[in-house]
């Protein structure tokens, strides 16, 4: 898995949307029991809290030690600072395993026998991201010229798994379709700006440049804003759930 994030945990976890509850009760209404689940790639926590109002247990892990430090913290949770790869959990653990807005970053031919080992012989494996953001159609202009003209060539090839709505990841489950859900938040000028600066390909491009890209559109988007103090922003989730299978 690539670390994209550390440096910016404290803005991810600030600016980065939350899943909508309709994601968390249908992953609930397909595991069987409700005892230990795996956040693998957790992030600053956000799913691994979700999941832990339905599981016993969750077992939430990253390789950014700075995300798991930034990650709110939770009785039934217990974080850990390990590769997605080489995680070392006993045989038939879990009952589900998810992996949200991550798996596009994983070595899939090592990471998926480690899913199928831990994951117990009904277990539910999800693999969960959201797409790009949509805004009104007088700044979603603004902001789709930013995903592909000028930071379109910093993302790093992972991110075209996430443009083709995880559909052609390797995926050796017994997949279950899946209801179409989204993520619809208002937000604020200021939040819209946070959210962009997590970009990766923003990372990548300050770093190769100098400057940062978000400054080039932060007027336009201001200019083009409108009087209300929020608009509404939707993210497209992505999913993919099965069940156990062969590798």
């Amino acid at each position: 898995m690539i670390d994209n994030f550390s440096d910016k945990s404290k803005e991810y976890l600030k600016f980065r949307p939350i899943y909508s509850p309709e994601v968390f009760e249908f992953l609930n209404s397909l595991v069987e029991e409700k005892q230990l689940a795996w956040d693998c790639g957790t992030g600053n926590g956000q799913f691994a809290l979700k999941l832990a109002e339905y599981f016993d247990q969750v077992i939430a892990t990253d390789l950014s030690a700075n995300q798991i430090g930034n990650a709110t913290k939770h009785d039934r949770i217990a974080y850990k600072v390990e590769q997605a790869e080489n995680a070392s959990f006993p045989k038939s653990s879990f009952d589900l395993i998810a992996v949200a807005q991550a798996i596009h970053w994983f070595d899939f031919d090592r990471f998926y026998p480690v899913v199928q080992k831990a994951l117990k012989p009904n277990g539910i494996f999800a693999a969960i991201g959201y797409s790009t953001l949509r805004l009104p159609v007088h700044l979603n202009e603004i902001t789709n010229h930013f995903y592909t003209g000028v930071v379109g060539e910093y993302w790093g090839k992972e991110r075209k798994y996430i443009d083709e709505g995880y559909q052609t990841i390797l995926f050796p489950f017994e997949e279950i379709e899946a209801p179409k859900f989204k993520i619809e938040v208002n937000w604020t000028f200021e939040q819209l700006i946070g959210y962009l600066n997590t970009w990766s390909s923003v990372k990548h491009y300050i770093k190769q440049n100098g400057e940062n890209p978000v400054n080039f559109i932060e007027d336009e988007l201001k200019a083009n804003w409108g009087e209300a103090p929020e608009i509404r922003v939707v993210f497209p989730i992505v999913l993919r759930v099965g069940k156990k299978g062969k590798v």
